[in-house]
């Protein structure tokens, strides 16, 4: 069963650990979503990000090559990436982590560990 949600939303997601990317996928997916594509690290996710032109990125912050938080402030410095919606999910639970996480640009900050049916809920209200 999916939630209620847009048509056609179309997301990149990108963390290290190939177990979270996993539920991840599986959120996006319970949220109705259309996954594009999925990036182990910092870098490959802004590529895929500028290939796809996704309408919301899930990221985590602590990746190699450039971080979630660099990846989120270089699509915000993207004109062409205005309206993508970015979600930060991270295990870093502190006020000083959120607003790193909003200061990038992020729409949402969210905290691991998650069910991929509250993040698939999470997803869907980010993209109402």
């Amino acid at each position: 069963m999916t939630i209620n949600a847009p048509a056609d939303v179309r997301v990149v997601i990108a963390d290290d650990d190939p177990d979270i990317r996993t539920l991840m996928a599986i959120a996006v997916r319970k949220a109705g979503f259309t996954l594009v594509a999925e990036a182990a690290d910092g870098t490959h996710a802004l590529e895929y990000v500028t290939q796809f032109s996704p309408d919301l990125v899930v990221l985590d912050v602590s990746m190699p090559g450039r971080t979630g938080l660099e990846v989120a402030s270089a699509i915000r410095a993207d004109a062409a990436l205005a309206s993508t919606r970015i979600a930060i999910l991270s295990a870093g639970v502190g006020e000083l982590a959120v607003q790193a996480g909003v200061g990038a640009g992020a729409n949402a900050y969210l905290t691991k560990p998650f069910s991929p049916r509250d993040l698939a809920s999470k997803l869907a209200e980010i993209m109402q």
